[in-house]
């Protein structure tokens, strides 16, 4: 090696990483792009001999994540992406593109319909939302152009369980692909690639990463459409950085163990919430899987109760526009996540200003309870 002045030595003064031994966990690979020997090395990334060459293309901790998301909803392939939109939207563009047209559920998250609505129309994309709980009205939308149905497993914020069945017969019958955000069931509670849909998104931000620090995204399904879909991840620039993923992914581990306990703190605490005098209609499923039926509750708050009042009334529980962390957290979709919706779409949702959702967290389940009640309680 050529000799080197003091300001060279410290820009390349890497030291060799090698027979320091195995890490127990991924390490993270936090690096923009990786090296290469010579212009053979170079060449053998195209090859396909090589994995890795600039991480916005591939990085070990975003493989591993989306590898992991695909085995645990038993899909052969995945890939994370800078957000639950982001994966929504890679997965919409591997299967539509301009000219095609979208069948799409109506009680989805606001954010996905403004998407659908606004961002992919003004690509030439064209759509058709209906109400996915009648199989005549899905039918009656599909056009000679229809490419995609798409669905939440549990919608936002009523939490109507999906009739995944119906939706792939559906599908098949017409030669259409499905697609199914499964955000807010996770594999632990449904797993709809395994029950015949093409495609599932995830915002890994909520349960998936589980500790409200990182925003992510994943989608998962047959090989040839997350080719597709990683390609627009790529080619967009929508690509997660690597410590996000090692954050994600860290999160993924506990997964099980939260879920459970959030589902079982959700069903005890809707039961509790619904024989409230203050509460107009409490919505939670009792449908969804053996593993449980999620840790988000609904409440509409009786017209008696002042919503500012309960609002500020909640003391250690938070209001958050996200949900899915570990803490109990509520949020109020008529201003956060369903806020771009005219008072029309609102309204034919029955998302109102009385319209609570509650994200359920691992704390014991009774001071969940008192304290949503007595929130309640005070704003009488």
């Amino acid at each position: 090696m050529t000799k080197q002045s003091f300001n060279t030595k410290i820009v390349h003064n890497n030291i060799s990483q090698q027979n320091v031994g195995q890490s127990k966990s991924t390490p993270i690979y936090q690096t923009s792009a990786f090296t290469f020997k010579d212009l053979d090395h170079v060449e053998s990334y195209y090859t396909g001999d090589v994995p890795y060459l600039y991480s916005r293309e591939n990085n070990p901790n975003t493989n591993e994540l989306g590898q992991a998301v695909a085995q645990l909803e038993g899909a052969p392939a995945g890939v994370a992406s800078s957000s639950g939109i982001s994966a929504i939207m890679a997965g919409i563009f591997s299967v539509v593109e301009a000219g095609d047209h979208i069948v799409a559920a109506g009680d989805l998250y606001g954010g996905t319909q403004q998407l659908i609505t606004k961002q992919l129309a003004s690509f030439g994309i064209e759509y058709t939302i209906v109400d996915f709980s009648s199989g005549d009205a899905i039918k009656q939308a599909i056009q000679p152009n229809t490419k995609l149905l798409y669905t939440e497993s549990i919608t936002n914020p009523f939490l109507r369980v999906e009739n995944i069945e119906q939706l792939v017969n559906i599908a098949k019958e017409h030669n259409l692909k499905t697609m199914v955000d499964n955000t807010f069931a996770t594999p632990y509670l449904l797993q709809p690639y395994m029950q015949g849909v093409d495609i599932v998104a995830h915002s890994a931000t909520k349960y998936i990463g589980g500790h409200s620090d990182v925003t992510s995204g994943v989608v998962v399904g047959h090989e040839d459409l997350i080719n597709k879909a990683n390609q627009k991840v790529v080619g967009l620039g929508t690509n997660l950085s690597p410590f996000e993923a090692w954050l994600t992914q860290r999160g993924l581990k506990t997964l099980a163990l939260r879920m459970k306990q959030q589902s079982e703190n959700a069903n005890a605490v809707a039961g509790q919430l619904q024989q409230s005098e203050d509460i107009k209609h409490v919505f939670y499923p009792q449908n969804v899987s053996e593993n449980g039926h999620g840790a988000i509750v609904t409440i509409e708050l009786a017209h008696h109760v002042d919503v500012d009042t309960f609002f500020k009334s909640l003391d250690w529980i938070k209001i958050v526009p996200t949900l899915a962390g570990v803490e109990t957290t509520v949020s109020y979709p008529i201003a956060t996540s369903h806020r771009a919706l005219t008072d029309e779409e609102r309204q034919k949702l029955g998302i109102n200003e009385f319209v609570v959702r509650i994200s359920i967290g691992i704390e014991e389940t009774q001071d969940i309870a008192n304290q949503l009640l007595k929130a309640i309680q005070t704003a009488k």
